[in-house]
């Protein structure tokens, strides 16, 4: 792709803001791709991809940490986390403060899957980098970051300084 720099400020112009939107979408389509063909043949789908990947990346977590780090209902993380225990994928113990509380972890087979579905992502994203370089990296951090919601940048900060 022909580097296009913005100049000044007209990249707040519509039709720019319309291109990185664009290139949001299509960059989604492309990352979730190839663990999506992986989650089709276990019948499996994104949302287990995600909690999968939080959970791995926050072993012992509760499952109200897992709500509120994915902004999802109970309702709904219930339907995927059930099928991911059921499956084998994760387990959860009692907590050892308040026993009502369940801690998750991802089991031996939930973690090599874990790993087979990000080799596929950080492939992609490191091929990425190592095209963009450094500034081009530091550059699109920022600009993700400051695509989350103000009220959430300081979790976000946290989960990503692990």
């Amino acid at each position: 792709m022909q580097k296009k720099l913005p100049q000044s400020n007209l990249y707040l112009r519509e039709e720019e803001l319309r291109r990185g939107i664009e290139l949001l979408y299509f960059a989604y389509r492309d990352f979730t791709s190839d663990p999506d063909e992986i989650l089709a043949q276990t019948g499996l789908g994104r949302a287990h991809h995600r909690v999968l990947y939080f959970v791995r990346r926050n072993p012992d977590t509760t499952v109200s940490g897992i709500l509120k780090l994915l902004r999802i209902t109970k309702q709904s993380l219930s339907r995927v986390l059930n099928q991911l225990v059921e499956e084998g994928y994760i387990e959860q113990t009692p907590g050892t403060q308040d026993r009502r509380q369940r801690l998750l972890k991802l089991t031996e087979k939930g973690e090599a899957f874990e790993k087979e579905l990000f080799s596929t992502q950080r492939q992609r994203v490191a091929q990425a980098y190592k095209t963009a370089g450094p500034e081009a990296v530091a550059g699109f951090w920022e600009v993700l970051l400051n695509i989350v919601n103000d009220s959430d940048r300081e979790i976000v900060l946290r989960q990503i300084e692990k």
